[in-house]
């Protein structure tokens, strides 16, 4: 009876019990972003210093032509809305005022908006979420079947589906 309440006793305790599997160490999460509530933009066009520009989340155009030196004196701020919301991978094309001297590309509106239906490869590259790839998509299938006449068209190039179109119909100018 003793050598049953004592082998009990040793199960029951764990004196004698195989040890557990170790327990891990805890996972530690790290932001991809070094530097949390900033977002990239890309400012071009008629300003003091073109290039990729990180501001706050939330800034407005205004804020992203600042980080990138401000304008030149010839451009034209009234061709853009300053007080556009910016998002992470956006573009700001500042445009020159006519006469400035500075021209505008081909496939360029004043506003920075590309023609969908004259720009090249490279100027299609500066809309978001395309890259040379699909830019390429996007000239071959105006080559094919003509000019886009409206955004829905753009879901007839292999590539874009309704959130891409989405994210690019900003940046677009049609006739």
């Amino acid at each position: 009876m003793i050598a049953a309440l004592a082998t009990a006793g040793i199960v029951f305790f764990g004196v004698g019990s195989v040890p557990g599997p170790p327990i891990p160490p805890p996972v530690v999460v790290s932001s991809p972003d070094p530097r949390p509530g900033l977002v990239t933009v890309h400012v071009s066009g008629a300003v003091a210093e073109p290039g990729l520009v990180g501001v706050t989340d939330g800034a407005r155009v205004a804020d992203a032509i600042a980080a990138a030196g401000g304008s030149t004196p010839g451009a034209d701020l009234s061709a853009i809305n300053l007080a556009a919301p910016v998002r992470d991978g956006d573009q700001i094309v500042v445009p020159a005022s006519s006469g400035s001297g500075m021209a505008t590309a081909a496939g360029v509106e004043a506003d920075g908006r590309v023609r969908l239906n004259s720009a090249s490869t490279t100027e299609l590259e500066t809309l978001p979420g395309v890259g040379p790839v699909l830019a390429e998509r996007i000239v071959e299938h105006r080559e094919e079947h003509g000019p886009f006449t409206e955004m829905e068209d753009l879901l007839d190039v292999p590539g874009i589906g309704e959130p891409k179109s989405a994210v690019m119909r900003e940046s677009i100018a049609l006739p």
